[in-house]
């Protein structure tokens, strides 16, 4: 049985939480693990700006349990040892659902570390079926390899992702491009889905959309750009604008378009950072927005003031953005949201 057949769907990420969750990060696994103190803090203060909104689950393998509970001092959090090999819990993690009687559900998706990038990750997929039954929710079991921060949704029938990810064949090579819409129309109960081509350049994610565009109501989308035509990124985010001014959405409404700049090119090393506002994460009456200071300072600024100005009534608590970014992802990439609802 999917969500569709049994009248539950996704529900757009600003509905109030009951909490969030968040896995802790795996030394062994980093890609920079003499990072590792620089990292858990990054996570620690995450934790904490979090639960100055709504409590958060951690996620903490055993070893590390101890080690994690001394170190969140906030009394709005607590800890769920579960073993899992990486900290993405917006990939590995399950997607929430409610139907009209707000009873909770969630999706369980098939993940192989975005497209068997690191290994090994069989703890990661073993651990959404374990935090369901821990909290006692309805699990709907996908034929799908896909990953959380791959789509967005606006609660009202409309999805957003990018062709780079969902269609990539180290996901779900032996299914067909029309198969996968019909699975992931079924198992979050959309009845639109839009297609942008790409994700922001240097994106090991393969193009995850919540680096690139999310709704911020039902018939409006923030967009980021890039305004130089010698990056990568104008091409792709130009032609992302494109798609999206000629689109409707699953009511048939043309898209208001709120554009926010992109920080400026930044390396480590000779990979690319997939430096990214649209990493943003909603929590009940604030928006949790990475920043990245330096040389960023002034588009900082501007999407603080563009952000401010799309939700006049949620704060804007910022964090350092830079912490974690190495490893691949950010706020929004850490973070999973469990919609307020009833179980059972």
């Amino acid at each position: 049985m999917n969500a569709k057949e049994l009248h539950y769907t996704m529900p757009a990420e600003w509905t109030t939480h009951e909490r969030t969750f968040i896995s802790w990060p795996v030394q062994a696994s980093m890609v920079y693990p003499e990072d590792h103190l620089t990292v858990t803090q990054g996570y620690a203060d995450l934790v904490h700006a979090i639960a100055e909104f709504e409590p958060v689950t951690v996620i903490v393998n055993p070893a590390d349990a101890e080690q994690v509970k001394a170190k969140i001092t906030a009394s709005n959090v607590d800890f769920l040892v579960i073993e899992h090999n990486d900290a993405w819990f917006r990939d590995n993690g399950p997607t929430f659902l409610l139907n009209g009687q707000q009873q909770l559900a969630a999706v369980n998706w098939k993940f192989n570390a975005w497209g068997g990038k690191y290994s090994p990750w069989d703890l990661d997929d073993a651990v959404a079926p374990q935090v369901l039954e821990h909290y006692g929710v309805k699990r709907l079991d996908a034929p799908l390899v896909m990953e959380g921060g791959s789509i967005h949704v606006d609660g009202e029938g409309t999805l957003l992702t990018t062709e780079e990810c969902l269609l990539n064949t180290n996901r779900n090579p032996e299914l067909s491009r029309e198969q996968i819409e019909e699975h992931v129309k079924n198992f979050v109960n959309v009845d639109t889905i839009i297609w942008l081509k790409r994700g922001l350049d240097g994106d090991e994610t393969d193009g995850h959309v919540d680096n690139i565009a999310c709704f911020a109501a039902p018939g409006r989308i923030i967009l980021q750009v890039c305004n130089d035509p010698a990056d990568e990124n104008y091409a792709i985010t130009q032609e992302n604008l494109s798609i999206l001014r000629q689109t409707t959405d699953a009511k048939g409404r043309s898209f208001e378009i709120i554009e926010i700049e992109q920080p400026p090119k930044t390396f480590f090393e000779e990979q690319r950072l997939t430096l990214s506002y649209l990493n943003f994460y909603f929590v009940n009456g604030g928006i949790i927005l990475p920043v990245f200071g330096g040389t960023a300072e002034a588009t900082d600024r501007e999407a603080i003031r563009v952000l401010s100005e799309t939700f006049p009534d949620r704060r804007i608590r910022t964090i350092n953005g830079m912490s974690i970014i190495k490893e691949g992802g950010n706020v929004h990439c850490t973070t999973q949201q469990m919609p307020a609802g009833t179980r059972g």
